[in-house]
């Protein structure tokens, strides 16, 4: 005979179906005092079954991602591009932002996907904000910062669908300050995996380090321009891994890139810094990436072919790919980069900044 599960299998059962369900409800329901079921909550916490208050379940744990959202317009040539005079372009309007698109990648790829960003408490922000929770990206702990405009980014691109040019107007992220980040730190904590970008603040970056490496919680960084390399903290302790191209990675290290022994000593030079893994990106020429046996030395992909209809959004794919995957595959750094590779190719193939065919299924021949 089938023995009756325990009250604390049933509070857990319950917990599972209906996560915000009140302490007072459980008792009532299970014929239970208020403090037994504190006390078999606490004993499913310590069991790690629940992860804390609001009864956050492992399985359930959000992909946090952190920097910026902004309305992306792309003007693309008609024609080859001719400086100095006036173009004939097409314009495509949509919703951008490396962390919100690398969240929307990964909402459409199945993960539970949190957003932390700042808009203005404009028209523009709200219809962010509504996009991306109808794509199925929690956005309640996003900021609406008041007296700013939300931010822009405006890109010029060949006919040909090469980026020519980019303006970026990014001040809203200067309102993600540590305050904000510890305001949030609620919906920050028991994350499965961070991204941020770099567009953050300088002290907030160090925040999301230094709290990675006190909790040993995964966190992986993307570089957005040269420029605001200036933002990563000499200290990388905590870091998983470290997206980049190779213009960043020069400025990272403070030297020029010229040669495949170059990007090696630069990478070497990022880890002795702290950081576990870090991530080249080179465009048509595939990716690089640091081998767990430091005697292999860089192991390299190439891209595979695609008819390029638009670049842009292709790294911010890649970058939620490889964090997609490092969520299921921890240690296999080369599986993430395939992953990544496969969805940069499918965003290189599509008008849109983040494809709408992405689904849970692409992954599942591989």
């Amino acid at each position: 005979m089938t023995q009756p599960a325990s009250k604390k299998e049933q509070l857990y059962q319950l917990i599972a179906a209906q996560p915000f369900i009140s302490q007072q409800d459980l008792a009532d329901q299970l014929g239970l005092s208020r403090s037994a079921v504190a006390g078999h909550i606490a004993a499913l916490i310590r069991d790690k079954r629940l992860l804390g208050r609001a009864y956050v379940l492992p399985d359930q744990r959000p992909v946090v991602c952190i920097g910026g959202a902004n309305i992306d317009r792309k003007l693309r040539t008609l024609g080859p591009v001719q400086m100095g005079t006036s173009n004939p372009v097409s314009q495509h309007e949509a919703f951008g932002g490396v962390a919100r698109n690398i969240a929307e990648n990964l909402a459409r790829l199945g993960l539970p996907t949190r957003l932390l960003c700042a808009v203005g408490d404009d028209a523009a922000g709200r219809s962010m904000l509504d996009h991306a929770q109808s794509v199925g990206i929690d956005v309640k702990a996003c900021l609406q910062a008041e007296g700013m405009h939300s931010g822009s980014y405006t890109a010029l691109l060949n006919d040909e669908g090469d980026m020519v040019l980019a303006l970026a107007h990014m001040e809203c992220c200067e309102a993600l300050t540590p305050e904000y980040m510890q305001s949030r730190q609620t919906q920050r904590g028991h994350a499965a995996f961070t991204i941020a970008d770099l567009n953050l603040p300088t002290d907030s970056i160090g925040l999301l380090l230094q709290d990675a490496h006190q909790q040993a919680m995964p966190l992986m960084m993307v570089a957005v321009s040269e420029p605001k390399m200036a933002r990563l903290p000499q200290d990388l302790h905590g870091l998983r891994v470290l997206l980049l191209n190779r213009g960043e990675l020069a400025a990272a290290v403070g030297r020029s890139i010229d040669s495949s022994a170059d990007v090696s000593a630069a990478c070497r030079q990022l880890q002795l810094r702290g950081v576990q893994d870090v991530i080249v990106t080179m465009g048509v020429e595939g990716v690089t990436y640091t081998a767990s046996d430091a005697e292999q030395g860089m192991q390299h992909l190439s891209a595979p072919a695609a008819n390029v209809r638009d670049a842009t959004g292709a790294g911010d794919a890649f970058a939620a790919g490889v964090a997609w995957s490092l969520c299921r595959n921890p240690e296999d750094l080369g599986l993430a980069c395939e992953y990544g590779l496969k969805l940069a190719r499918l965003t290189l193939e599509s008008d849109a900044t983040v494809a709408t065919t992405i689904s849970p299924a692409i992954f599942e021949e591989a």
